[in-house]
Formats: C-alpha cells, sequence, structure tokens
C-alpha cells in the first residue's frame, strides 16, 4: 500500500465503526495531508472499543513509518545538566527513553479533542489507538476517576519510548494562583511517576511541564515544584535514574534553565 492507500483503509474501517460520524462526514479533498489530519481526528474521537487487528497492522505500519521520518532522538540529542538532570525543548513523542510522562485528565482515556494541540493528544496520536484500549481496561478494573496526583502505566506501543506514565495534575482556574493543597498535588505527580519508574526499574524518564499550559499551573511555581520534588525523591531514594524535563515553550526552557543553576546537589 502507499502511504494515502494506508491512511484511507484506516479511515474506512474508522467510519464503519461510528456510523453517527460517516453519516455526519463532509466531502474531504483527496490530498495526503487533509486525509491525514482526517484519520488523525477519527482516531482521537473514537471510544474504546474492541480493535481490529487488521486495522492495528496497518495503523501501526504508518505510525512506525511517520516516527522513523520524524526522527527518533536519545538521551545524547538533550542537554545535560547534571548526572541526573538533563532538558529538551521538543517533541515529546519523539524521545528514546524508558518512559515518556502524559500529562492526562481524570479519565486517563486521552484527548476526545479532534486535532486538539495538547499533549494528551499528541501522545495518544502518536502511540496509536492501543494506548487508549490499555488506559481503559485500566480503568475498567478501577471502577473510577484516577485521583489527581496519581499515576499509572502503560506499554508506549508505537512510540520510541517503552512505556507512557499517566498522570493528573491539578486544574487552576484562570487568574488565580495554585492553593498550598494544589502545590502538593503537582508535587505528588512526580512521587508518583518516579515510584512508578522504580518499580518499573526504569533508568530514564522524560516528565512534561505537567499542568501548566491547558491546566493553567502557573510555569515558574510548577518548574520550582518539579525540580524540589525530584531533587528530594533521588535523595531519598538514591535512584540512579535520568530526569529529563522536556519543554515545548521558550519560557519553560529558560525557567528550567535558571532553576536547575539553583539546585547544586546532583550538579556534577
Amino acid at each position: 500500500m502507499t502511504r494515502l492507500e494506508q491512511i484511507k483503509f484506516l479511515i474506512e474501517i474508522l467510519l464503519n465503526e461510528m456510523p453517527e460520524v460517516k453519516s455526519q462526514a463532509a466531502e474531504v479533498p483527496n490530498d495526503l495531508s487533509s486525509q491525514r489530519q482526517l484519520l488523525r481526528a477519527l482516531m482521537n474521537i473514537r471510544p474504546p472499543m474492541p480493535l481490529k487487528s487488521s486495522f492495528l497492522t496497518i495503523q501501526d505500519e504508518l505510525l512506525k513509518a511517520e516516527s522513523i521520518e520524524k526522527g527518533t532522538l536519545t538521551l545524547d540529542d538533550t542537554q545535560k545538566i547534571s548526572k541526573y538532570f538533563r532538558l529538551f525543548q521538543g517533541d515529546i513523542t519523539r524521545l528514546e527513553v524508558d518512559a515518556i510522562v502524559n500529562a492526562a485528565n481524570s479519565a486517563l482515556l486521552g484527548c476526545f479533542m479532534p486535532l486538539h494541540n495538547c499533549i494528551d493528544n499528541a501522545i495518544h496520536s502518536a502511540a496509536g489507538l492501543q494506548l487508549r484500549d490499555a488506559c481503559n481496561k485500566i480503568m475498567e478494573s478501577q471502577g473510577h476517576d484516577e485521583p489527581t496526583g496519581q499515576a499509572k502505566i502503560t506499554p508506549a506501543f508505537n512510540l520510541p519510548s517503552k512505556f507512557v506514565i499517566h498522570t493528573v495534575g491539578p486544574i487552576i482556574p484562570v487568574n488565580r494562583q495554585p492553593t498550598t493543597s494544589e502545590e502538593n498535588l503537582l508535587a505528588n505527580c512526580y512521587k508518583s511517576c518516579l515510584e512508578l519508574a522504580l518499580q518499573n526499574n526504569l533508568k530514564s524518564i522524560a516528565f512534561c511541564c505537567i499542568s501548566t499550559g491547558e491546566f493553567h499551573f502557573p510555569n515558574q511555581r510548577a518548574a520550582e515544584i518539579a525540580i524540589k520534588t525530584v531533587n528530594q525523591f533521588l535523595s531519598v531514594n538514591d535512584c540512579d535514574i535520568i530526569i529529563i524535563f522536556n519543554t515545548f515553550k521558550d519560557i519553560d526552557i529558560k525557567i528550567y534553565n535558571e532553576e536547575l543553576k539553583l539546585h547544586e546537589k546532583y550538579q556534577t
């Protein structure tokens, strides 16, 4: 199959699975870019349901090829700050590390907004529909929403990382500073992720800027909490694990560079 044939094949399966969407779908231009956008949108809105092997075979071929084209990045492509700390500004879905951290919502099923520009959407879109299915199995077994400050681990499927750790950060109302309780919940996100990393013998973990962006936690304070919490965890547990702080915005890379200089303990 050509790339366009793969995409059309996957779109047809998804539309047949969701007849209510198919009946409302407008005619889409036949160019590759528009068809690929439609495929991502359909994957975003598809609810958890049994996955067809024919779909997964072609989906995995497509996503793996796209991952190769984007280019995977290793620890050597990150900015080394110290023995344990590194910085990386860019697409977290390109990192070939043991685990990347996803800023999830309490449903833990990924973002259902078509083509939404959030990390949850980006990670699920690049990993494939198996990730939503894996999260759904966790949630069905758990029987309730994921509490803020907690985390779960899943395979990464078509991502270059081995695992995805999903954590739910506190949501801060716009134009309000976080409370002490909300700051503690954010710290718990980092602790929960690191505990899972320790339990699974992971040697590298890339943290996104949890709760900033869509969840409105102030960038400066979020970075301070992240670095302090990770420092404390490494000190108490004596872990041999590389921590990558992944940023997307210029303001965040500036903040992390400045804040890490203030934490000398692991600067070796």
